[in-house]
């Protein structure tokens, strides 16, 4: 027997808005839970291992760089998907990477970084 990866969990400080910011990049569903929390959804034509992300109400701001993120990919052209992400409120960040990596690193409006991988850097 194994575990599996049913759900990314995040916390957050303003849930509506970050529920917002996720939902269009990702193309979920929101759906409200109680204690002010936020459940994203898949859409129905999405693969069965889709993970859910729950947004829920942090105590304080984000300090110092996340030690574990999400790597999203793309159909289309990287460099596209990056513009429309920062158009929903992300930002490019620096976290050491040198410019030869097969992804960009990216944070959300609350400062959580998440990479978007090159088509050819895809995990198999």
């Amino acid at each position: 027997m194994v575990s599996t990866i049913a759900q990314w969990t995040v916390d957050v400080q303003d849930v509506p808005a970050m529920a917002a910011f996720w939902s269009e990049v990702l193309g979920y569903r929101r759906v409200r839970l109680g204690g002010g929390q936020v459940k994203l959804v898949p859409p129905d034509d999405a693969s069965e291992a889709a993970l859910t992300v729950l947004l829920q109400p942090a105590a304080g701001p984000k300090n110092g760089k996340n030690r574990n993120h999400p790597d999203l990919t793309v159909a289309g052209p990287v460099e596209a998907e990056v513009e429309r992400l920062i158009e929903l409120g992300a930002k490019r960040v620096d976290v050491g990477q040198t410019g030869a990596e097969p992804f960009v690193v990216l944070a959300d409006p609350e400062g959580n970084e998440f990479c978007l991988l090159h088509g050819s850097s895809r995990p198999d």
